[in-house]
């Protein structure tokens, strides 16, 4: 006697199989309902908490075709331990996601002034740009601005975001900053007279930033006021070399840099 198959679907009308991922922690898929996007940190029976860069968690089902992973539709699993793991976070307090690879770079660019300043977002936000694809170019200076934006032609798909140092309301620089303002290209200034200030003394072992005359360089009276050696490139390293996390910086500069990535790297 014939034997049929019980289900009459026609092939052609069968969705095609999808992948089935263990929804270990750290792993960064998409609910595309939601648009939202995070980083494993729970499986429960029936259920997966994620956690996006900002540390809001949401709790979604886990159905079939349910994610995107990289792009790609994928229906993730109970992985096989199921005790809850949180994972580990990056310098800036982002979720950090192993064996992540970086995307590839997104039109859009962050220029920060000053190379202390560029090497120590570098340092504490560099792995949540290279996830976001996002690059950051050093700008020399201020004055280097309006032919940089010029050539860059920021618009909706290529956002342009500017971190400079110390801007005085009615300077020469406030007004350059101004005049490339646009609703695609956010200039900020962090308020502090030179990034090393950006720092908190705690963690570089010192009470207090000294106060340096005016007229005087401000890095080289740091160092003298400090006792350290007249060498501001070694005195920087060794600040540099003391900042682990966002935690060892002053909030008004976090608070600058993450506006930045925010508007470079918001939806079109």
């Amino acid at each position: 006697m014939r034997q049929y198959s019980p289900d009459l679907t026609p092939p052609w009308k069968k969705p095609k199989p999808v992948p089935e991922v263990p929804a270990e922690p750290g792993l960064v898929v998409e609910e595309p309902g939601t648009g939202f996007c995070g980083a494993v940190i729970r499986c429960e029976a029936g259920t997966v908490t994620l956690e996006d860069r900002f540390g809001k968690h949401r709790v979604f089902p886990l159905e079939p075709r349910g994610f995107l992973l990289e792009g790609q539709v994928v229906t993730l699993t109970r992985p096989s331990s199921t005790t809850p793991i949180r994972p580990t976070r990056t310098a800036s307090g982002s979720v950090a996601v192993p064996g992540a690879r970086a995307r590839v770079a997104r039109a859009g660019r962050i220029y920060v002034e000053g190379r202390h300043d560029a090497e120590l977002v570098e340092r504490v936000w560099g792995d949540d740009l290279r996830i976001e694809g996002v690059v950051v170019e050093y700008l020399e200076g201020v004055d280097d601005l309006p032919a940089i934006v010029a050539d860059f032609s920021p618009g909706p798909d290529a956002r342009l975001g500017v971190l400079v140092d110390h801007l005085v309301p009615g300077s020469k620089e406030s007004r350059i900053a101004a005049s490339v303002t646009s609703d695609h290209a956010l200039v900020l200034g962090h308020p502090y007279i030179d990034i090393w200030e950006a720092v908190k003394p705690s963690s570089v072992g010192i009470p207090s930033w000294p106060r340096v005359p005016h007229g005087q360089d401000w890095k080289t009276g740091v160092c003298r006021a400090l006792g350290w050696p007249d060498n501001t490139g070694a005195a920087w390293q060794h600040i540099l070399s003391h900042v682990h996390s966002y935690k060892d910086l002053q909030p008004a500069l976090l608070g600058r840099v993450e506006e930045l990535i925010d508007f470079v790297t918001a939806p079109h």
